[in-house]
């Protein structure tokens, strides 16, 4: 990989590593690269590779073009991106002609890709992704038999991954159009609890309508089709989809039904390890993280439950980032709720180091910390550099 020569590179990587409020060797740790590396790249004695520029920008959860250029462009590289995904879903039963790797060297990328959307590495995603849909379009187009079905799964989970990133930086049309590709290859892989796992996926287009009550009935026709929870993989499909039905049944409102789904998926949660099925984490570790986005879905008079739950138990490491920092956001709004504005954002600052693309992206983080910013002058420094970070609100 040919070295970088966009000037001025290594200052503005030493800038956002402050604004990020790293030291050099978190970033080196973060990016895997040596301190001495850095060390050199920020005093401008050696120009880093375009995967090692990439790799900065995801440990500080900024977008590389910030690196590249003095002035911040308006739009970021994933945002660019999203053009070609565009284009590339358009022409999901035509596409057009190419090579295609062979199906275990697709599952590999698929798999890989995975990876990044449980790390909150979108920006790779963004890269990557758009070449691969189009890949397996053309290899499942030529398919037959039980080739075809495997790669009707291989498609839903690149488009599962593609529409982290559509769902999460704001294209929530994009993002609907990913999940009707999900739910039109789903068939074809004869999978059932791929079919449950596509179920769980499309409540984000309720999430996005505001459509709670609508969101809870998908997901509680998706638990009457699902199969029973005779095996691990099973329960844990099961499991998912009630964690996700309390979740949305408490924007509904609707503290019974999200109590209920809730207690059924603590149920679950105990008969399988905490690990990651079918793309989607589940065990009891990613229960309680849920208890904490329930009762911050029901808002303000449940706030004490999640601190209570976050006061007894944090999430461990080996739960995927997104997950993790996704706690630790939910928790600062309940800590805001409760007063607690140092908490607050020192549980957005966990969520930062954990997972700084999905930190830096969620609409809470830029809410929650202009809120923070306007509550607290006297820390002006850090939370303005926290605030201009994500953008807040």
């Amino acid at each position: 990989m040919p070295t970088l020569t966009y000037p001025g590179v290594g200052r503005r990587i030493a800038y956002q590593r402050r604004l990020a409020r790293m030291t050099q060797q978190q970033l080196a740790d973060a990016a895997d690269a040596s301190l001495g590396a850095v060390r050199k790249i920020e005093r401008g004695e050696r120009n880093p590779s375009e995967d090692m520029l990439e790799a900065f920008a995801d440990a500080m959860g900024v977008d590389a073009a910030v690196l590249r250029y003095d002035a911040e462009p308006t739009r970021t590289s994933v945002h660019a991106a999203l053009p070609a995904l565009s284009a590339v879903i358009a022409t999901y039963d035509l596409p057009e002609d190419g090579p295609a790797r062979p199906l275990v060297e697709l599952r590999a990328a698929v798999t890989e890709a995975a990876r990044w959307r449980l790390a909150a590495q979108y920006t790779r995603i963004a890269r990557k992704v758009p070449d691969l849909l189009a890949e397996l379009a053309r290899a499942y187009h030529v398919a037959s038999g039980e080739e075809r079905a495997q790669l009707a799964g291989l498609l839903v989970q690149a488009y599962r991954s593609a529409d982290a990133v559509a769902y999460k930086f704001g294209a929530h049309d994009l993002s609907a159009r990913l999940v009707d590709l999900m739910r039109w290859a789903t068939p074809d892989a004869e999978d059932s609890l791929l079919a449950a796992s596509v179920a769980y996926v499309r409540t984000e287009t309720f999430f996005a309508a505001h459509a709670h009550a609508a969101g809870l009935r998908a997901l509680e026709h998706a638990l009457d089709i699902a199969p029973a929870p005779g095996s691990a993989k099973h329960a844990a499909a099961r499991g998912a989809l009630h964690m996700r039905a309390a979740v949305i049944a408490g924007r509904a409102a609707n503290s019974s039904a999200a109590q209920l789904h809730l207690t059924e998926a603590r149920a679950l949660a105990d008969r399988v390890p905490e690990d990651v099925y079918y793309g989607t984490a589940f065990g009891p570790d990613s229960v309680r993280i849920h208890e904490v986005s329930v009762a911050v879905s029901l808002g303000q008079d449940h706030v004490s439950r999640a601190l209570a739950v976050a006061h007894e138990w944090k999430p461990s490491t080996e739960l995927p980032a997104e997950r993790r920092s996704g706690f630790y956001i939910e928790l600062a709004r309940a800590q805001l709720w409760a007063g607690q504005a140092d908490h607050s954002f020192e549980s957005l600052k966990v969520a930062r180091r954990i997972a700084p693309q999905h930190t830096r992206e969620h609409p809470w983080v830029r809410h929650d910390a202009g809120v923070l910013r306007r509550l607290k002058r006297a820390d002006a420094e850090s939370l303005t550099n926290f605030a201009e970070w994500c953008a807040a609100s």
